[in-house]
């Protein structure tokens, strides 16, 4: 066990500065690589000395660092326990943001994620793991999804006023797998141009240019939100098959569609068969206390995709899409979609997330009160930053970020560029923009990381 322990730590004793202070960072950084995992009984600080050859007084300096750090837990008779620390797994932040994560930026501000719910996480793994049993005396091939999790899934749309039965979901690796599929299937005359807002979501651009598929771009705002006048006509002039729509918290934007203009898209659609493919994966981030009531944007040409990734865990990668049983079927007799589907494994551990074992989901209730809560602080603090910069923003009932006008005559990615030089990583517009060039003058801000680091990051973006 020393040998190993030490073996874990790496070649640290290479390290400037004091060596008990090194010791006590090297164990950090092998607990968070998973070198040495959350749990390990660690030897006997004599013990620890003679494998590390250290004197005695170094090692116990470097224990002190890390149990008042919060990563040791000592119990007198029982040792010492390597645990992670409450600030890190009590929070809706990734960690790694903290770090950096894009390039060499110390703060990485691109990625609108949330960590995972730590000890919720935990408990359903547990549990999915007492289940896998039967799993592993069947094939593992690729099907439409557990029928556990189709059935939850189908009950949380009949539960929010949306009758769905389980034959009309299909569980995919994430909401761009389910795109993917749907864009595969419902694509299919290239010519035919495709409905999408600006700004939208990157990801969707990107698998809609691999198509090569001209793109139609309808504005939506924070401020304003739809123009429904603007999206008949361009349905009317152009004739599109299909649209891509986010109508819940708009990513970048924050947007969320009224009662009201869900239904006039959905009739629009409907009197020129247009199909909607309509992306929920910020469905349930709703900031407003309490949430409100607004109706899916639901209709007979309506197709609605979701994801755990930004509600609970982008390690998590379950998506689905919810249809006709007729399209379902028709999706899974594509080649990809067994490639797009989730491992059984992961499956079940969505599913007692979703369900909390057979508690009906008090349990996502109770993570996603907590989420809203810390995002709803964490939103109005980065609102409070940014109030004297004269840039302009609406601060949106849900979602993940702030989408800002910068005004003139600094563009984004001039911004971003000087941002970059002080070690900050953030998303301007023009990533936004079907054209990679508009939008010259916003920049999307997620409200996603700590208080302090959010400090941090609009001080390096005002320096």
């Amino acid at each position: 066990m020393q040998r190993g322990f030490a073996a874990a730590l790496g070649n640290w004793r290479t390290k400037e500065g004091p060596l008990a202070r090194s010791l006590a960072t090297a164990v950090r950084e092998a607990v968070v690589d998973g070198r040495i995992p959350a749990g390990t009984r660690l030897p006997s600080e004599r013990e620890l000395a003679r494998a590390l050859e250290l004197s005695r007084g170094t090692v116990v300096t470097a224990l002190t660092r890390l149990r008042d750090d919060g990563w040791l837990h000592t119990r007198h008779g029982s040792g010492s326990v390597v645990r992670l620390p409450a600030r890190l797994t009590e929070r809706t932040t990734p960690w790694s943001l903290d770090r950096g994560g894009a390039g060499d930026a110390d703060l990485d501000l691109t990625l609108a994620v949330t960590a995972a719910p730590h000890e919720a996480y935990l408990a359903a793994l547990g549990r999915a793991v007492e289940r896998s049993a039967a799993l592993l005396v069947d094939s593992g091939v690729a099907t439409a999804g557990l029928p556990r999790l189709r059935e939850l899934l189908a009950e949380r749309y009949t539960r929010s006023g949306l009758a769905t039965r389980p034959e009309q979901i299909l569980v995919t690796s994430g909401a761009q797998a389910a795109l993917t599929l749907l864009v595969d299937r419902l694509h299919t005359d290239r010519r035919s141009p495709v409905v999408v807002e600006s700004p939208t979501y990157p990801g969707a651009l990107a698998i809609l240019r691999r198509r090569r598929a001209r793109l139609l771009p309808v504005p939506v705002t924070a401020a304003h939100g739809w123009d429904t006048e603007r999206l008949a006509e361009t349905v009317r002039a152009n004739g599109p098959q299909l649209a891509y729509l986010i109508p819940d918290f708009h990513n970048p934007t924050g947007a969320h569609m009224t009662a009201p203009t869900r239904t006039a898209v959905a009739a629009l659609a409907e009197r020129h068969a247009l199909t909607v493919v309509v992306d929920e994966t910020m469905r349930d981030l709703d900031l407003r206390t309490p949430p409100g009531t607004e109706p899916h944007l639901s209709g007979a040409r309506v197709i609605q995709i979701g994801s755990a990734s930004k509600v609970l865990w982008s390690g998590l990668r379950i998506g689905w899409i919810r249809a006709s049983a007729d399209l379902v079927r028709e999706v899974l007799r594509n080649p990809l979609q067994a490639q797009l589907s989730p491992p059984p494994l992961e499956q079940l551990i969505a599913a007692e997330l979703l369900g909390e074992g057979d508690g009906g989901g008090d349990g996502l209730d109770a993570v996603l009160a907590d989420r809203r809560a810390r995002l709803r602080r964490q939103r109005d603090h980065l609102a409070g930053l940014l109030a004297g910069t004269g840039w302009t923003y609406t601060v949106p009932d849900g979602g993940l970020s702030l989408w800002l006008h910068l005004g003139e005559p600094t563009t984004a990615t001039e911004l971003a560029a000087r941002a970059a030089g002080r070690g900050l990583a953030v998303s301007p517009g023009p990533l936004f923009a079907v054209d990679r060039a508009s939008l010259a003058h916003h920049l999307r801000l997620p409200f996603t990381a700590t208080r302090d680091v959010l400090t941090r990051a609009v001080a390096l973006l005002t320096g």
